[in-house]
């Protein structure tokens, strides 16, 4: 037995921790990891947001009394896109007068289905009359999309379909509440030289991140998502998330704000600096094929390949070029993905234009299967793609006549995103 054990250590030790240990993976096949050029200092911060963007809350640290997941990392594992198990339930009632309720004094606008002990989780009120169930994104690349200038969006923009190519895209607008003006200052409290964000746009702010470009910013992200999906209070949302059908106000007894202002700004901070998704066989001979097809097909007319990001105070983001396949508009999708629910200025059957940039890793960090579009209806690219239609049914169309092989290309494109 003594030899045996020798035999082993002694292999061991020629071939190295790579006979007990697997290799690291490639670069270009996962998604985490910061952008290029941070300084020590961020670099530090980064890593501490990381560590807090993997936290698991609890009840004693001031998770709920109600809430959906225990960590940011629950709904974005590897920082990719979410599976259904975390699916956000997001509701409301259209009125007569054409105004949609979020119904904010049942509950809404989000059901929080989970519950810290003696206390009931949410359940859907009566009178709904538009729900939607949301995935949550990947989380990559996210600080490129927010240092993009209004300016450049509003180019982007065309609401009337002057130019008649069938694209009507245009800018969510959010009402500025104090809230929300807030959330303006503080985000530009360090860049007070550079306005081309959070400009008012006929007395509101345009809006960029989540399903229906909703926030405004990475910060208005942050914070709602600390409320509404862990129930954790912050300095700029002070009150804890309270279930209607309980008849009270009782919380969750931890002191707020349960999560400090140095916490959430680690957390955006380390969301800024998140490195772009990685390519991988981008000239491929098929894949440039289903590029080419893809811009023929007039995808690319929403899913705009290329952006640069205005001034920034982070040198990696500062005046960049990048490929987020997206304009960060909303879209009018048509009754295929009209789930009567909105937030906003969008129509219930208008979508902001998901970015594509990290698709083709989609499936990896959801356990190995895909779940695409808003909601992980679609289970593999193709499926996603016959979802499309109103402003993008002449696209979905150009597809179907495609050649099975032609096809083929197009998503051999998309899986190289």
């Amino acid at each position: 037995m003594r030899s045996a054990i020798g035999f082993v250590l002694t292999l061991m030790t020629v071939s190295g921790c790579n006979a007990v240990l697997p290799d690291a993976p490639d670069p270009g096949e996962v998604l985490e990891g910061p952008v290029e050029g941070l300084s020590r200092q961020q670099l530090a911060a980064f890593l501490t947001g990381d560590g807090e963007f993997s936290r698991r809350f609890s009840p004693a640290e001031g998770l709920g009394p109600i809430f959906v997941a225990t960590s940011c990392e629950s709904c974005h594992v590897g920082d990719g896109k979410g599976h259904p198990l975390f699916n956000l339930r997001r509701f409301g009632r259209m009125g007569t007068d054409g105004v949609f309720n979020s119904m904010r004094n049942e509950g809404g606008p989000q059901l929080q289905n989970r519950a810290i002990l003696n206390y009931i989780a949410e359940r859907e009120p009566s009178g709904v009359t538009g729900a939607s169930f949301f995935t949550a994104p990947s989380v990559t690349g996210l600080g490129f999309l927010e240092a993009v200038e209004d300016a450049t969006l509003l180019a982007l923009a065309d609401s009337g379909d002057i130019d008649r190519d069938g694209i009507s895209g245009r800018v969510q607008l959010i009402d500025p509440s104090e809230f929300i003006a807030e959330i303006a200052r503080l985000e530009l409290i360090f860049d007070q030289s550079e306005p081309g964000r959070h400009t008012m746009i006929d007395g509101r702010f345009v809006g960029r991140f989540g399903k229906k470009a909703s926030a405004i910013n990475l910060l208005h992200q942050t914070v709602t998502a600390y409320r509404e999906d862990m129930g954790l209070t912050t300095d700029l949302i002070l009150d804890d998330p309270v279930n209607p059908q309980v008849g009270n106000f009782a919380g969750d007894n931890v002191p707020d704000p349960e999560v400090p202002s140095n916490t959430v700004s680690n957390v955006v901070f380390y969301l800024k600096t998140l490195r772009a998704p990685p390519r991988r066989d981008a000239t491929a001979p098929n894949v440039l094929a289903g590029e080419a097809l893809f811009t023929a097909m007039r995808c690319a007319g929403c899913h705009v390949a290329s952006m640069t990001t205005g001034p920034s105070r982070i040198a990696p983001l500062d005046r960049k070029v990048f490929h987020p396949y997206t304009d960060l508009l909303l879209h009018d999708m048509g009754p295929e993905l009209d789930d009567k629910y909105t937030e906003g200025i969008a129509l219930t059957s208008e979508w902001r234009t998901a970015p594509l940039w990290g698709i083709g890793l989609a499936e990896s960090a959801q356990g190995g299967r895909g779940f695409f579009l808003h909601d992980g209806r679609a289970r593999t690219l193709r499926e996603a793609i016959d979802f499309h239609g109103g402003e993008a049914a002449a696209s979905r169309a150009a597809f179907r006549r495609l050649t099975p092989a032609e096809q083929e290309q197009v998503l051999a494109f998309l899986r190289s995103l």
